[in-house]
Parts: structure tokens; sequence; C-alpha cells
């Protein structure tokens, strides 16, 4: 995380295509990352806008808060970028990061053709209701309707810094669909959660569906096997991250970044430990560690004071 402002940017998928996404989820939603980063990279880059090289992550949701199917993806973006000749940091204005209508209008063309090649190349799928787009009129006439909407698009106001970039993606990058905390009860076959009402202030108000609906709909964002849904680009792609980084912090006058104090995965031991590592015979998930061995108690010995480890 660099000590600037991020700015948080979402691009969302029109109602229309959401039948289609569900039929091809690997395609339709890889189309989305794609056109969504593009848009980000080739705007940022334009010298009427910001003139710069950003980086930044994008997060996957398919659902909105009545469970329904709503693809969109959220952008995260610190509020600058490396210039073109990669000697400064040029910062975004306070309060505002790229235009919207050229950023949704970009979008909505590189969704569009990327689909097309997708459908000229035969891998969709369309099935029930949708097997009239398998035609090339039905199929023009549908994309030339998408092409004629306005797409949604906007930039939310900046974070006020790094922590809370943190604060948000701890909360919603792992979560699929609803957590734990709007679940309200489970009786008589129907399940009661809370959602929020956006149209009427963010109000909480309570819905409840019929259990076979409710898992219905919640298995409508269970994504392809291995598909990724958090994906990092520009300055902060895998491939040049660390180097990348380094170089804006030195520009920022900001100091390197601290190394964390251990690298060893999460659910094994340190390399302290000098006790080979053995897979938990319960779970066979974790590592067991043993700290003590307790010897068979014998008649007439006292009771040894064992360390209570919990």
């Amino acid at each position: 995380m660099l000590e600037v402002a991020y700015f948080h940017v979402v691009f969302t998928l029109p109602d229309e295509i959401g039948p289609l996404a569900l039929q091809n989820k690997r395609q339709l939603y890889a189309i989305l990352f794609r056109a969504a980063a593009e848009s980000l990279l080739r705007l940022a880059r334009d010298p009427r806008h910001l003139g710069a090289s950003i980086g930044f992550l994008l997060v996957l949701h398919t659902w909105g808060q009545n469970l329904h199917l709503h693809p969109h993806v959220h952008g995260i973006v610190p509020g600058g970028g490396l210039s073109l000749d990669g000697k400064r940091w040029v910062a975004a204005r306070d309060n505002f990061f790229l235009p919207v209508r050229p950023l949704s209008r970009l979008f909505r063309g590189k969704f569009l053709s990327y689909l097309q090649q997708t459908f000229q190349q035969g891998k969709l799928c369309f099935h029930g209701q949708l097997e009239p787009l398998a035609r090339p009129a039905n199929w023009k006439r549908w994309r030339k309707k998408l092409r004629s909407k306005d797409w949604v698009v906007y930039v939310k106001p900046p974070y006020g810094g790094p922590q809370q970039v943190l604060k948000y993606l701890a909360r919603y990058t792992h979560r699929v669909a609803i957590s734990n905390q709007r679940l309200l009860s489970i009786d008589d076959g129907h399940v009661a959660f809370r959602c929020k009402d956006y149209a009427h202030r963010n109000q909480q108000p309570t819905m409840v569906l019929d259990a076979r609906e409710f898992i219905r709909r919640f298995l409508l964002h269970v994504l392809p096997k291995g598909f990724v849904r958090i994906r990092y680009y520009g300055f902060l792609a895998n491939g040049q991250r660390k180097n990348r980084l380094a170089r804006l912090r030195e520009l920022l006058g900001q100091k390197p970044n601290p190394q964390p104090p251990s690298s060893t995965p999460a659910g094994e031991p340190s390399d302290s430990y000098e006790q080979p590592r053995e897979p938990c015979p319960q779970c066979r998930q974790g590592w067991l560690i043993v700290l003590e061995k307790i010897p068979p108690a014998t008649r007439g010995a006292p009771t040894p004071c064992w360390t209570d480890t919990s």
C-alpha cells in the first residue's frame, strides 16, 4: 500500500447480459475484467486526463443485496501514477480521478468488442430462452440494443488512506453473496436475512425466502473452478509489482515497504521448531506441533504440573 489517497471505481454490466453471463461465466467474467482494466489503463495514460501509468486491483462481485445476479467489478486505485517517462509521480486532483462518462463509453465499447470476438469464435453457449441469440441476425440486434444504452460506471469519493482500503478488502474480497451476520433465522423451510435498500437511504428491511429459492440464488454466484476473482494490473501486476512499488515509494519520499515478521505460510509451523512436520491426524489439513510428550501415569507417582498452552 502506498501512502496516498485511494479511489473506488465500479464497473457494472447491464441487466440484459446477466442471463448470458450465467450460462457463460468463465468467458463473460473474463471479458468483464479485461474491458474494465484496459479502460482504466488507457484513459489514465491519456495526457488530457491523468497522463500516467496507474496500478490497481479488481475484485469480482456477482450479487446484489437480494442475492439476484448482478455482475460487477470493484476497482481499488491509488490516486495517481507513474509519469509516462518514468521520472515522477503524477497525483490525481483532490476528489477527482477520471471522468466517468468517457470511462463508461470506453468500457462499453471494449466489452462489446471482446464479446463479439468470443461469439464469432463459437465459444458462447445459448440454452433455453437464449437459444434465438445463437442466430447472427438476432445477435446483431441484441448487441445494437446494448450499445444504445448507458452503462453504469462510477467513481466513489476517495478513501482516507491505506488503512481504510485494507479494511474494505478484509470485509469484501473473500465473501460470497452473503455474510453470516446478515442471516437472521432459518425456520419452517424459510430463510430470513437483512438487505440494504439503496433506494431508501440504505434502510435494512428483512427479506424472507423459501429455502430452495435462497439456495438457488446463492448458487448463482458459484464461480467456475479455478477462476481468479481478484486480479492486479499496471504497476501492481504480479510480474513487476515489487520493483515498481519501490520506485514509486522513492519518488513519493516514503519509506521502503517493511518486510513481514515471518514468511511462514498460515497454518504451518515456523522454522524454529526442530520437530519434523506432521499433518494433523484429525483434520489432515493443519500441522501437528509436538510441544511436550506426557509419559503414562505411574501408580503412586505425583501428578506432574503441565503448562497450559491454550
